[in-house]
This record gives structure tokens, C-alpha cells and sequence, in this order.
């Protein structure tokens, strides 16, 4: 293999025949249950197949330098079968590839270590700033931030396939920088819209789309491990952000605190811009125009409706958890912030951890336990908090209990909820459209993260203050967006457990 320049095919001949017409390839396939229509955009070297091409003992003969063992090709690099005969070679490491998901870890440090701040910016403007308006009235302008977040993606998607991640994440890093340093002079309701809501939902688009789809240039068979590392930085803004901002608020006060956060991104920014890059050339006649016709094929409009509804429960504990932890009074206002912190702690492990599993039992099936973790954990761990009043020392040492081990596992279980979704995303497509399926699954669940916040703050309202309406809702969002999950995997691989997909 070390004759073998960076990109090419080792231990393969050039004659090469389309990875699914080998024939272990179908033992993995429940012969009873054909593939549906979203199948021939599926890669056809990763989820229901288990097998490696390469190693036979016929191509053995013809090359000296391949490995007797096809895990070690593996290692080097994978092979992904397109349309018209076309096959793709993934390096699966190397300095490049691994600088990429550097690259790609900074600017997720920004744009979803901001998404992940949200509940510290909503309860402290929401005390301060905008104490006179109701919590239904303010969500909307963290609803706006994330709907814009995921939304742009439906053109920032097709021109990342067609023109790279270098402009659109400069673009990206003046935005959500210029709106970090301009928040501290807000003070006004329609000012934190205009430049949290929407400079910064802008921004963040604009990095995160691309940060996470160049990964996928690089990797194959570990994608889900590389994108969890990449997404892990979100977790670790998570982690640093709120933290800081609980010691810069009464220290410094509102303005400098956001302006210190401001030149944390442009640091980090510099470094996303510097080392993340793209490397497959655009599929040939491929325009920058969305293509909604995707959402014919049942698997992937499956998956795309499971994701909707996941992150219209994601983003109310994120942004309400403090709020509610607050409002118990089982738990101190300074402790409340630290919940995010100890939320994206467990996050960063649930992001790299479900990444790292996935790549050996299935994409799907990692992403499914974990949305099954979530929603056992909302309904037995966070709606008792919820229900109990901190009316003795025993019920406040329950409440303060119970908020703490919920946030802690909750973390874990939903940072695949982020690190997941772009590779399941990318089981269903090949990798010179993953911007396109990326982006328009997106932009549908956009419109569910703009009408969540609000719905959440509606809830708390009509409960009198209370929390226990909230839970319900997050609860029932992930149920429904398990059953999704677990019918798009179906629709591709059958009913059979045992698949790895």
C-alpha cells in the first residue's frame, strides 16, 4: 500500500465492480423485505453492509500489497459505490482528514456552543432587560434564533456541494461574532430579535452546515465517530459559556460579559475558517437550487419527520431547564446556571461516545437507543421533579436530586441527538448530495424549532408558573419522534432487529 498515493483504491484492481453486487453483501438484507425507493441514494458500503470488499484471494495474487487482513484496508481508506458506476475513495484519517475535524470542532464551539447557551441568555435577559414581558413573548426571539439556524440550510446545503465551506463560514464567522459583540448594547425587545434572533441564527447557520458536512469528505466507516468528535465542541461551548457568562455577569456586567464571549468566537472562528475544507468535486450538472423531491422517498421523509419532532423537544430543556430549576426554589439561581454547564458536560460524551458505537452497530440503532434514553429519562426523572413542590426538606432534596441526575443523563442521551442526525441523514444519500438531504431535512425541522420556544413558554403560562405542561409536551415529542426513527429504519432494512444500520 505505500505505493499508493492519498485518494486512491488499495488492494483493488481498476476494473472495479459496484459494491452491491457482491454477494454477502445480501445476507445482511432481510430477503423478505425489498428496498424501498430511497435505496439506490443510500451508500452501499456502511449500515446494512457488513462485509468489505477487497481481500479475495484472486486480487491477493494480483497485488503484493494488500493486506491479508481487510480491517487494516479499512484503516487507510474505504470505497463508496455512486450512481452510474462511479465509486468514491474516503481516506478514513490521515493529518488532513483529522485537521478538518479540528476545523470543524471550532466552529461548532461557536455556533452550537451559542445554540446550547440559550437557557442562560433567556433567564437572565428575561430577569433583567425584558422582565416585563411574558415568557411566551420572549421565546420567540430564541425560537427565531434556531429557526434561522437550521432553515438557511436549504441554500447553504447546495452551494457548500457546489462551491466548498471557505466563503460560508467567513460569511458565518462576521455575523455571529458582530451579533456577541453587539448584544450588551441591547435593551430594547425588538433589538435582542434583530441581533440575537436573526444576525445570530444567520451565523450560526452558516458555520454549522458546513462545519459538519465537510467531516463527511473525509470519513466513511467512521463517520459517525469523526462527526461526534466535531460536534463535541458545541458540547464544550456549552460547558465554558455559561460558566463564564455566570462570572462576567455580576463582575463585569451584561455588555463586557457578551463582548469577552464575542472575541472567544472570532479566536475560534479563525481557526474553523483555516482549517476546515472540502474535497469531493460536485456531482456533475448539480445546480445550488434545493430539490424537495427527496421527500418522496418514504425512509428519508421518515427521518426527516423523527427529526422534526426530536428537536421540538430538544431546544425546551435547553432553553427552560434553568428557568424551571430557578423556579422550584429547590435549587439556588447560580446553581441553575450551572445545570446548562452540567447538561453539556454530559453532552460532549453523548456526542463523541454514540458517534464511536454507531460506527459498529448501526447509525440507526445507536440513534434510536438514545432517543429511547431520552424520552425514559424525561418522563421518570424530570416530570417528578416538575409535579413535587419544594414544601419540605425532603421534597427539596428530591427535586434538587432528581433536576441533577435528569440533566446530567439527559446531556448524554440527546448530544447524539446532534451528532447523530447529519450521519443518519447521510446513510440515505450519497456523500456529493449530503449538503442537499442535509439542508432540506433541516430546513422542515427549522419551522419545528421556531414554534417549540413558544409553545414551551405557553405552557408554562397556562400551568400557573409551573413546569409539569413542558415535560408532557417534551416527553410526547420524543415518542413520537422514536416511532419515526424506528419506521425510517424499517423502510430500508425491514422490521428485523439483528441489522446493523
Amino acid at each position: 500500500m505505500s505505493q499508493n498515493t492519498n485518494g486512491s483504491k488499495p488492494g483493488l484492481p481498476q476494473h472495479l465492480t459496484r459494491v452491491n453486487t457482491i454477494p454477502s453483501v445480501e445476507f445482511t438484507i432481510p430477503p423478505s423485505e425489498p428496498l424501498s425507493t430511497c435505496a439506490s441514494h443510500r451508500t452501499h458500503c456502511d449500515g446494512v453492509r457488513a462485509e468489505r470488499i477487497g481481500g479475495s484471494e484472486e486480487n491477493g495474487k494480483q497485488h503484493d500489497a494488500i493486506n491479508e487482513d481487510a480491517d487494516a484496508d479499512i484503516e487507510a481508506q474505504s470505497v463508496e459505490s455512486g450512481d452510474e458506476n462511479e465509486e468514491t475513495t474516503y481516506p478514513e484519517g490521515g493529518l488532513a482528514a483529522w485537521l478538518v475535524v479540528l476545523g470543524s470542532f471550532f466552529g461548532t464551539i461557536v455556533a452550537f456552543g451559542m445554540m446550547n447557551t440559550v437557557g442562560i441568555f433567556h433567564q437572565y435577559i428575561s430577569e433583567h432587560q425584558l422582565k416585563d414581558y411574558n415568557e411566551s413573548t420572549i421565546g420567540w426571539i430564541f425560537s427565531l434564533y434556531v429557526f434561522l439556524a437550521f432553515f438557511c440550510g436549504i441554500q447553504i446545503g447546495p452551494i457548500f456541494d457546489q462551491k466548498g465551506p471557505r466563503l460560508l463560514l467567513i460569511a458565518g464567522s462576521i455575523l455571529i461574532s458582530a451579533s456577541m459583540l453587539l448584544l450588551g448594547l441591547c435593551t430594547a425587545y425588538w433589538h435582542f430579535l434583530l441581533v440575537f434572533g436573526i444576525l445570530g441564527g444567520l451565523g450560526t447557520s452558516l458555520i454549522f452546515t458546513p462545519a459538519i458536512a465537510a467531516v463527511s469528505h473525509f470519513f466513511l466507516l467512521k463517520r459517525g465517530n469523526a462527526t461526534g468528535i466535531a460536534a463535541a465542541g458545541g458540547s464544550l461551548g456549552g460547558i465554558i459559556f455559561p460558566l463564564m457568562l455566570q462570572r462576567l455577569f455580576p463582575a463585569l456586567g451584561f455588555a463586557w460579559a457578551t463582548r469577552i464571549m464575542g472575541f472567544v468566537f472570532i479566536f475560534c472562528c479563525a481557526v474553523s475558517v483555516a482549517l476546515t475544507q472540502s474535497r469531493l468535486p460536485p456531482k456533475a450538472g448539480q445546480s445550488v437550487m434545493p430539490d424537495l423531491k427527496i421527500l418522496l422517498q418514504p425512509s428519508y421523509a421518515l427521518l426527516t419527520l423523527g427529526i422534526y419532532f426530536m428537536e421540538w423537544g430538544l431546544f425546551v430543556p435547553i432553553t427552560y431547564l434553568s428557568s424551571f430549576a430557578s423556579s422550584t426554589g429547590a435549587v439556588s439561581p447560580a446553581f441553575s446556571y450551572q445545570l446548562i454547564a452540567i447538561m453539556n458536560a454530559g453532552s460532549c460524551i453523548g456526542r463523541w461516545v454514540p458517534g464511536y458505537i454507531a460506527d459498529k452497530l448501526g447509525r440507526f440503532n445507536s440513534m434510536i437507543g438514545a432517543l429511547a434514553l431520552c424520552t425514559a429519562t424525561t418522563i421518570t426523572l424530570w416530570l417528578p421533579a416538575s409535579i413535587l413542590e419544594a414544601d419540605s426538606p425532603e421534597h427539596t432534596t428530591t427535586i434538587k436530586a432528581l433536576t441533577i441526575v435528569y440533566t446530567l443523563i439527559f446531556g448524554f442521551a440527546s448530544g447524539s441527538n446532534i451528532s447523530l442526525t447529519p450521519v443518519c441523514v447521510g446513510q440515505l444519500c450519497n456523500t456529493n448530495e449530503y449538503g442537499r438531504y442535509y439542508a432540506t431535512c433541516y430546513t422542515i425541522v427549522s419551522f419545528g424549532t421556531l414554534t417549540g420556544i413558544p409553545i414551551a413558554g405557553a405552557l408554562v403560562q397556562a400551568a400557573g408558573g409551573r413546569f409539569w405542561g413542558v415535560v408532557v409536551w417534551t416527553g410526547l415529542c420524543y415518542v413520537v419522534s422514536l416511532g419515526c426513527f424506528i419506521w425510517s429504519r424499517a423502510c430500508s432494512v425491514g422490521w428485523k432487529l439483528a441489522v446493523k444500520f
